[in-house]
């Protein structure tokens, strides 16, 4: 069990719209939380960031000065600042748009207007984050669990190893994409307990990873896990088909990783 709660969350809220502002406050507010600084542009945050960390940083999409996918890989370049945790709150849809933040790992992306209970599990995934417990397993020692995490994204592959860490899994390989997966599985098929993989990679993509390793292979029993921003229910229905043991949506929570592990590998 986490030893904070939420209210104890130091926020910066970065939102230029007054009336927004006091919104997001009040529901902030709601929750307990009164360590909220708001102010209402990227260099401002900068600023702030460059003086203390804060727990949380909530920001708009569209801001005087940039993006929220602009600062968010400002604050991610930046020693000390690498693992804040991150959530967007905006009424943009555009895939291309967002994809950028779920790459660089956020702990959740709230429409506007967003619910209550949207929020309060966005704040409970930081909490997860900041202040995380470890996974206990059975058959397991968690310390010694062997994970090769695939991604073309090197800041998706922080967040991933940065999550995996947290729940206390420490001996962790990384690839470029499927093809580097491939290298790496074959010199040492019985290195690894469990295959963290995004979707969509050059070279060799995340279904043909698992097509590969289940079909070439003929390895059913490896748990792979895939986290992907991709919402084309044919590709989800198609990774499903090829073998994939669970399916993550960018951004996702500790505790959904926790529990699909738990499940993959105790069952």
């Amino acid at each position: 069990m986490s030893t904070i709660d939420i209210s104890d969350l130091s926020i910066l809220l970065i939102e230029p719209s007054s009336t927004q502002l006091k919104v997001i406050m009040k529901h902030l507010q709601g929750e307990g939380i009164g360590n909220v600084e708001g102010i209402i542009s990227g260099a401002e945050a900068l600023a702030v960031l460059n003086k203390y960390k804060p727990d949380l940083i909530i920001s708009s999409m569209y801001l005087p000065d940039m993006t929220a996918s602009e600062l968010i890989l400002k604050i991610r370049q930046a020693e000390g600042l690498e693992g804040v945790p991150f959530m967007l709150i905006s009424s943009e849809t555009d895939f291309n748009t967002l994809d950028p933040i779920r790459q660089a790992g956020v702990v959740a992306i709230l429409p506007k207007p967003f619910s209550h209970g949207d929020l309060h599990r966005a704040l409970k995934a930081t909490v997860e984050i900041i202040d995380p417990e470890e996974i206990v397993l059975d058959t397991y020692d968690v310390e010694s669990l062997r994970v090769l995490v695939v991604d073309d994204s090197k800041l998706a592959q922080k967040h991933v190893t940065r999550i995996l860490n947290n729940l206390g899994i420490e001996d962790i390989t990384t690839a470029n994409d499927g093809k580097q997966a491939v290298e790496v599985f074959n010199a040492s098929p019985d290195q690894f307990d469990v295959i963290v993989t995004d979707y969509n990679m050059p070279e060799m993509d995340g279904k043909e990873l698992i097509e590969y390793i289940r079909n070439e292979l003929h390895n059913p029993f490896i748990p792979i896990l895939m986290v992907t921003s991709e919402r084309d229910e044919a590709r989800i229905n198609s990774i499903q088909q090829a073998g994939v043991s669970a399916i993550f949506d960018k951004p996702f929570d500790p505790a959904g990783v926790k529990e699909v592990l738990f499940r993959v590998l105790e069952e």
